[in-house]
């Protein structure tokens, strides 16, 4: 749900300087646990919020998600903050698993991750599931979506 995610990343250091992704390597240990995860049936869903006009880092990361994700087997929308206005979010990045545990992702002003907080209370799973299910619903799939 943010613009950035620091700016101190290889990848988006590389990719500011027009270095080719490379279609092995790229991410290659997140792709293989992906790749792992998928082979027993898990379905790995990713909906990124984000501001149009995107931001730099947010090109960057439309440009890698075909060698990050989807090369991993993960599912990934987009859909911009301006058609979320109505949704009930929670105020952190967060990771669902199971309908049973919730990781939210910590980060600086900056967009560097600063930790990680998981709860399993009841109540903070549904808020966390019907947010990602509403905001997956209006997603747009990353091959349809063009950044602005």
């Amino acid at each position: 749900m943010r613009d950035s995610y620091g700016y101190s990343s290889p990848g988006y250091r590389a990719w500011r300087e027009k270095v080719p992704f490379d279609r092995t390597d790229f991410d290659a240990p997140w792709v293989n646990l992906i790749k792992e995860t998928v082979g027993r049936g898990v379905v790995v869903r990713r909906a990124r919020i984000i501001s149009e006009p995107v931001s730099d880092y947010i090109r960057y990361e439309h440009a890698a998600t075909p060698y990050a994700n989807l090369a991993g087997g993960e599912f990934v929308r987009w859909l911009p903050r301006a058609r979320t206005s109505d949704l009930a979010l929670p105020g952190n990045d967060f990771w669902l698993f199971d309908e049973r545990l919730v990781r939210f992702g910590l980060h600086s002003g900056e967009g560097e991750a600063t930790g990680h907080e998981d709860w399993d209370d009841p109540a903070v799973v549904n808020l966390c599931s019907s947010a990602f299910e509403a905001v997956w619903g209006r997603g747009i799939d990353h091959v349809d979506y063009k950044p602005a």
